[in-house]
């Protein structure tokens, strides 16, 4: 069985410290998305989290990335960051509404982030999932669901998700719980451990493991060794995959993107 489309990217493209380490130190600021998209196969835009962005903003980074590039787009804090899940439909709908769809064939899946705080409830989370959009302006959409509580370690949340076809994020963090089940069809995995000893923010084994379990997760497994909360499997089958290099030693984000974007090739 051929595997899904590994894509392997970055958070957002700007950066300062990344000038003379991943751009040339003469690089036009405004030229910094030009340079990245063709660098790395997707970039996290994190700006959305803040506030909201314009439809033209979106036709522009679209226009900007080449063929098969895809964007994720990390949702609006106004979203996750309230006590009732259930009751964010507005900010919900607002925004799915801003433009985010300009992207085109460049849009990949909505990053919902919730606090380190933010405890599994499954009436209020399974509430919140009803509200999710499965499309916008005639574009379906994808979701993936970052949870960096203890509590969400449970075969009900697994449940949910799965249920809902959103994908549970596969966080590698020294903070935040692993849950590594496939609960959609595809794979969202955000990498938080880099060194910056390491020039490409982990070595070479570390590379190697994360470039086959890339694989594995495309190819359709449950790869062994990860941090499961519920026993079900769910059938083999292609995936696609989104692993972002995110946090750690930021400066060497690129570099790790990078390396394992050429052990794929």
């Amino acid at each position: 069985m051929s595997g899904g489309a590994i894509r392997v990217g970055i958070g957002g493209w700007t950066y300062e410290p990344w000038r003379g380490v991943f751009y040339p130190a003469d690089l036009p600021k405004a030229r910094e998305l030009e340079y990245a998209v063709n660098h790395v196969t997707a970039i996290e835009i994190n700006a959305t989290y803040y506030g909201s962005q314009k439809p033209a903003s979106f036709e522009r980074w679209g226009k900007a990335a080449p063929p098969g590039f895809i964007f994720t787009v990390k949702a609006s804090r106004f979203c996750t960051n309230r006590k009732v899940l259930a009751e964010g439909a507005e900010s919900i709908a607002r925004f799915c509404s801003q433009g985010i769809t300009e992207l085109g064939d460049k849009l990949g899946p909505i990053l919902w982030q919730f606090a380190g705080t933010k405890r599994f409830d499954p009436d209020d989370f399974g509430a919140f999932l009803k509200l999710l959009p499965a499309e916008q302006d005639g574009v379906a959409l994808r979701h993936a669901l970052e949870v960096r509580h203890e509590s969400f370690r449970d075969p009900r949340f697994v449940a949910l998700a799965r249920e809902a076809g959103a994908a549970i994020v596969f966080a590698d963090s020294g903070s935040y719980p692993q849950i590594a089940d496939v609960t959609a069809d595809f794979v969202y995995a955000r990498l938080q451990q880099a060194r910056e000893e390491e020039p490409a923010g982990y070595d070479a084994g570390e590379l190697d493991r994360w470039t086959a379990l890339a694989k594995a997760w495309a190819g359709g497994e449950a790869p062994p060794g990860l941090a499961y909360a519920a026993a079900e499997i769910p059938p083999k089958k292609a995936r696609e995959v989104f692993m972002f290099m995110i946090n750690g030693a930021k400066v060497r984000a690129p570099a790790a993107a990078q390396a394992v974007i050429d052990r794929l090739r």
